[in-house]
Formats: C-alpha cells, sequence, structure tokens
C-alpha cells in the first residue's frame, strides 16, 4: 500500500487543502493520503499556531466521510520540531509493510535543499507534487522520485481564512460547514 503524506499545520484545514488531498488520493497511483497535523514545523512562527489539539480535531472533522484520507497525530509524540526525515524513519519501523510516498507544493519542492537530509527523502521516497504559482522547479525536472501532478490550483490560504475570520467576514464556502462550526463553537481567530 502506498500511503501519501500530506503535512501541514491545518490552521484551519480549508477547501483548498482537501481537494489536493482528494486529487493525490483519487488521481494518483496513491491508495490512501494521511493528512498529518504538524504540532510544529520548523520553519513557522510557533506562537502564530494554535492549539494542535483544536487543529487534529477540525481536521478529522473535516475528512470524517473521506474513504481515501485518514488524518495523523504521528508527529504528536515525536521530538519537536518535527524533521520530515524524522517522521518518515519512524513511520516505516511503525508500518513496514507500507511505501510512504510525500506530498507536497511547489513551493515547498523549490525549497527542498534546505530541508534535513533532504538527500534521503529523494533517495528512499516519492514526491508527489501540485502546483504552486510562482514555484520554480525546474532544477527537479526528470528527477526520478518527483512526480509533477496536474492538481487543481486553489488560491486559499489558512491565513486568509484567520484574517477574514477576524474581520467578521463569512467564510462559509472556504472551508467545511463542520469545522467552521467548530470554529464558531470555541471563538477561535477572533
Amino acid at each position: 500500500m502506498n500511503v501519501g503524506l500530506f503535512f501541514g499545520s491545518f490552521n484551519p484545514v480549508h477547501t483548498g487543502h482537501l481537494i489536493i488531498a482528494s486529487y493525490m488520493a483519487n488521481f494518483t497511483d496513491l491508495d490512501e493520503v494521511w493528512m498529518v497535523v504538524s504540532p510544529h514545523n520548523p520553519l513557522k512562527d510557533k506562537r502564530k499556531l494554535t492549539n494542535m489539539y483544536d487543529r487534529l480535531e477540525m481536521t478529522r472533522l473535516a475528512t470524517e466521510n473521506s474513504e481515501h484520507l485518514k488524518v495523523s497525530n504521528i508527529e504528536f509524540g515525536l521530538p519537536q520540531p518535527s524533521y520530515t526525515v524524522d517522521t518518515l524513519a519512524y513511520l516505516k519501523e511503525k508500518y513496514p509493510g507500507r511505501e510512504f510516498s510525500l506530498i507536497m507544493g511547489a513551493d515547498n519542492l523549490a525549497s527542498l535543499k534546505k530541508w534535513k537530509n533532504y538527500e534521503v527523502l529523494l533517495a528512499n521516497h516519492t514526491i508527489y507534487v501540485y502546483p504552486r504559482p510562482g514555484a520554480d522547479i525546474s532544477e527537479w525536472e526528470g528527477h526520478p522520485a518527483i512526480r509533477v501532478t496536474d492538481t487543481p490550483n486553489m488560491e486559499i490560504s489558512s491565513t486568509f481564512i484567520r484574517n477574514a475570520i477576524k474581520e467578521g467576514k463569512n467564510v462559509q464556502y472556504f472551508l467545511p460547514d463542520s469545522v467552521l462550526e467548530f470554529i464558531e463553537g470555541k471563538n477561535m481567530y477572533r
């Protein structure tokens, strides 16, 4: 079984994330996509992050009716900040019968050489890439571990949604109703 790992802070999870995950699960040769909620991305400011358990719950709510999308809190128990290469080593040990691939945006691929042990990632895993406007990934063209996909491009960001909520704007179609209800119920991002 080939599992695509889609890492993110999902702060909050939104339609753009779900379209990427769904595309990867249904239009590539991946069998499943695990949305891995990251407690703390080493390249992001930790102070701007909402509680990881709330982010996990929102991601669970968003995917509860999906057959091929799962939610993982695997990084919650690993040392922080979590590095992808370490998480993958742990997953390989925990699920020896599974093959793990990475899902990332072209913007992340463009900066892959800044990642811890990125050569190990490329040597042992396939990377499924979704397009991001303005990202130059020409240096990776033809690389055997890289699969550039035709995932529909969504110009939605969690930052946009958080700011819109703070300003009292209606974000109804930008995220699943269950996630919006959770956010409103906890009065988040205000």
